[in-house]
């Protein structure tokens, strides 16, 4: 478990320090395999852009990964984010 005031690695930051650079591709070439125009994966390199199911599904294929593990990295940063502007509401009295 994640310490909570650590914010979670945005789902593009895995890709690129974990695939990309390791395996020496260039966006260009990871868009052509993908499918997907450079900038979408400029865009979730840079965490301006979240993973959606589609893409999860791709980057498993590519990566020989799951589209659970793409997906929840997805989640788990934007529960974290959400939680931290998250402001307690009262209880429904059963």
């Amino acid at each position: 478990m994640l310490p909570q005031d650590r914010t979670p690695s945005h789902p593009g930051e895995i890709l690129k320090e974990l695939y990309v650079t390791p395996l020496g591709l260039t966006q260009s070439d990871l868009a052509a395999l993908l499918q997907v125009t450079r900038v979408a994966i400029n865009e979730i390199m840079n965490g301006r852009r979240g993973i959606s199911p589609s893409m999860a599904l791709k980057l498993a294929d590519a990566f020989q990964t799951t589209p659970q593990l793409w997906m929840n990295l997805q989640m788990d940063y934007e529960l974290w984010r959400a939680k931290k502007a998250h402001k307690p509401i009262r209880a429904i009295a059963s």
